[in-house]
């Protein structure tokens, strides 16, 4: 895996993760204007997934980029707003880190 597909992909999520916790700040508040800052990054976010699947393939881009938001989005939800998960929650976020990494294991050359 290249260097600027996985900063790519880092860039989504970043702006994957604005859209979402500008979405949790909307709900606590009510306030317009959040709820347009998500619908506009989410936009964002989804054109920057063209180009990673385009380069790495539906599969790949998606994935890791689901897990990707899946662990920074906990870390959000838990030091900003104070949410936890149970047990088997944690146990499904450790299980994305595990699918995470076997995704990005090198595969040998086809033929």
């Amino acid at each position: 895996m290249k260097l600027p597909y996985i900063l790519w992909l880092f860039g989504a999520t970043a702006v994957f993760i604005g859209a979402a916790t500008s979405s949790r700040a909307y709900v606590g508040t009510s306030n317009l204007l959040f709820l347009l800052l998500s619908m506009a990054l989410y936009i964002v976010g989804n054109l920057m997934m063209l180009r990673l699947m385009r380069e790495g393939g539906l599969g790949l881009a998606i994935s890791l980029s689901a897990i990707t938001q899946l662990l920074l989005i906990n870390v959000i939800a838990f030091l900003f707003f104070g949410e936890r998960l149970n047990p088997t929650q944690l146990a499904g976020v450790g299980l994305g880190i595990l699918a995470m990494g076997l995704m990005l294991m090198p595969t040998a050359a086809r033929s």
